[in-house]
């Protein structure tokens, strides 16, 4: 019997934990580790960041699931990994820390056949002084508990603007090298909406505050889409649904410090500027949790196994080359690590070999750029196809059966602008491929049959259904394997 040790429970490792049970787990051993008690649908966390959604709507105990069906699940933190074991075992193994109440601190070496990372980012909040909610003066929706202060926050502005107080709110990005636009710009949206909903939008200034170079860029390096006949692009969309709703922006920005009530930004140009708030959710960029990896005689290879960012090196083209000549073909396409055979890592834990969107530089030399998005579908997919090649090893082949390269693959985001049976929308896009292919479409990159947008009430239908459907399938109810990821 062999050891599939599962490091991280969000989508992606959560995914291959479904997966792995279904596919072999009556004759293998799978074991999940990850911090958190509890698996979080993040893309709902921005309706709980507006009171739309409770804590208990967008989470569920992971103990429980996992008992049911037989995976062994330790909360716990991954602290390091040693794929070639030590002097007392050739076994490899993970050093784990446990974060379980009874058991906090206690370490435990857990082996393995085979090493599934998908621990997801560290949400690098300190990287810019004065960001988050913890040491800072901003708040998030990156977690629930996160989501859940933010919207104690915007309910109090709520109330203050009914006093007839104006107030300034500023959400976006907080960093110059941040991804995820996405759930802020969900977020500021579902702000408008219920500034609305209250009926106080008209005392209220919001400002949109992005590192991207254009409005819609989303670290994919923008994207075109069809729209009755005619093409356009992200920004001419995203910039269409900013005005309509009286939103300002500003772009080409990395917040460099965050003071109670002011914001300090670099524009690309390298001015210095400040914006006062008195509300304000920025996303924190991301960077690996921290991993240490060791081989057999204890010496430290943590920069051979992971980026300095502490992002998992997979089978991509890592080599330096400027970014005019990178190249589809260098995304990973099996997320097997090229030294050590039996470890994967998957969703945001694999280190990309390049941005998508062009890397800038300030005046000064800050960057201001979006890192490259990696969640969602395309972590289901990746985690999908590593369960089903490691099925495939553990049956004999060589080397990996499935491949899910991003540049291969397409993805579609269902946006929520606004929550409301009658009332809400939403924007759904998506994108073939995610990572753009210039020699395959030399014109956009994308085929743009499968690449579109739009938005309306149906749109949010299918974002609360999506949902609903995704809790039913991450809690692994009956046919769960029948719904698409």
């Amino acid at each position: 019997m062999a050891r599939i040790l599962i490091l991280g429970a969000g989508i992606s490792g959560h995914t291959a934990a479904r997966y792995l049970n279904r596919l072999v787990g009556k004759q293998h051993e799978i074991v999940v580790v990850s911090p958190n008690p509890k698996w979080n649908w993040i893309p709902s966390n921005i309706w709980v960041g507006v009171g739309q959604m409770t804590e208990d709507d967008v989470t569920f105990p992971l103990a429980d699931v996992y008992k049911k069906i037989g995976v062994d699940f330790r909360q716990a933190k991954g602290l390091s990994v040693h794929p070639e074991g030590d002097a007392e075992s050739a076994s490899p193994y993970v050093t784990i820390e446990y974060t379980l109440p009874g058991k906090e601190g206690q370490q435990e070496k857990v082996t393995y056949d085979y090493l599934v990372n998908a621990t997801g980012p560290k949400l690098n909040f300190a990287a810019t002084e004065g960001l988050g909610p913890d040491q800072g003066h901003t708040v998030s929706v990156c977690t629930a508990k996160h989501a859940l202060e933010a919207n104690e926050k915007l309910q109090a502005t709520v109330e203050a603007l009914r006093r007839g107080e104006r107030k300034t709110l500023v959400i976006g990005t907080g960093h110059g090298m941040c991804t995820c636009q996405g759930a802020a710009f969900e977020y500021i949206y579902n702000v408008d909406h219920i500034l609305r909903e209250a009926g106080v939008r008209d005392m209220a200034r919001i400002v949109w505050i992005s590192n991207e170079y254009e409005l819609g860029d989303f670290g994919m390096g923008g994207v075109h889409i069809e729209r009755g006949g005619y093409i356009t692009n992200g920004k001419t969309f995203a910039e269409s649904l900013m005005v309509e709703r009286g939103i300002e922006w500003i772009i080409r920005a990395a917040v460099k410090k965050v003071e109670a009530g002011k914001i300090h930004y670099e524009t690309l140009d390298g001015a210095m500027h400040e914006l006062e708030f008195d509300f304000s959710m920025l996303i924190p960029p991301f960077a690996g949790v921290g991993l240490k990896a060791f081989d057999k005689a204890g010496e430290d290879i943590t920069a051979q196994v992971f980026l300095a960012n502490g992002f998992m090196k997979v089978d991509a083209d890592y080599t330096a080359r400027p970014f005019a000549e990178w190249s589809a073909q260098d995304w990973p396409k099996t997320y097997q690590t090229p030294a050590y055979p039996n470890v994967f890592a998957v969703g945001i834990a694999f280190a990309p070999p390049h941005l998508i969107s062009k890397p800038m530089t300030s005046a000064s030399g800050t960057p201001i750029n979006p890192a490259p998005p990696r969640t969602g579908m395309p972590s289901a997919a990746m985690a999908i196809a590593v369960a089903k090649s490691i099925r495939d090893m553990l049956n004999g082949s060589e080397k990996p059966t499935h491949t899910a390269s991003m540049s291969r693959m397409g993805a579609a985001c269902v946006a929520s602008t606004g929550s409301h049976l009658l009332r809400g929308t939403a924007a759904t896009m998506t994108v073939f491929p995610v990572v753009p292919d210039y020699e395959k479409y030399p014109e956009y990159g994308r085929d743009l049959n499968l690449t579109f947008g739009e938005i309306g009430l149906a749109g949010h239908w299918m974002k609360s259904m999506l949902h609903h459907t995704f809790i039913y399938q991450a809690k692994m109810r009956p046919g769960w394997w029948l719904l698409p990821d």
